[in-house]
């Protein structure tokens, strides 16, 4: 009988849906690693999860035995109950609806790592907004403005 291999590297993003309760810089770290064992522990291999103030960027070996749509409400359900459990922020947290997913060969394996590792300071100079439009754009992916996240700067 033959096996099937396979390795599928997958990128998500996704948002924080209330302006005030945005990821703290105090506890972000904590919340990664929590969202890093959920994927370990649903099969799959995270290989980064990092992000900024108002997103997530979650970088995984994808083993192909679930759906994504199914991996990634988990990963929201479990990290928002993470974050009410341990009292880390006092306004009401959740993740907006939607989500961007983006898939790496092999090669850009390293490079996409590095880039998640180091979102804190890729914000400096490109907004959320900016890096997610330009991830849709490379990927040539066809989006509604209305429907694409609804971006914490544009309410102020």
């Amino acid at each position: 009988m033959a096996n099937t291999y396979r390795k599928v590297y997958l990128q998500i993003v996704f948002a924080v849906k209330n302006r005030q309760a945005l990821l703290d810089k105090k506890w972000r770290g904590e919340l990664f690693k929590y969202i890093s064992g959920t994927i370990n522990r649903r099969g799959h291999f995270s290989l980064a999860v990092n992000g900024a103030k108002d997103h997530i960027h979650i970088f995984l070996d994808y083993n192909g035995k679930e759906l994504i749509e199914d991996l990634v409400r988990e990963i929201q359900k479990t990290s928002s109950a993470y974050i009410k459990d341990k009292n880390l922020t006092s306004f009401k947290f959740e993740w907006q609806r939607g989500y961007g997913v983006f898939s790496h060969g092999y090669r850009a394996k390293g490079i996409i790592i590095d880039y998640i590792k180091n979102q804190e300071e890729h914000h400096r100079t490109k907004t959320f907004r900016e890096e997610y439009l330009a991830f849709l754009k490379a990927f040539e992916i066809e989006y509604k403005h209305e429907y694409v996240f609804d971006f914490l700067y544009d309410k102020i």
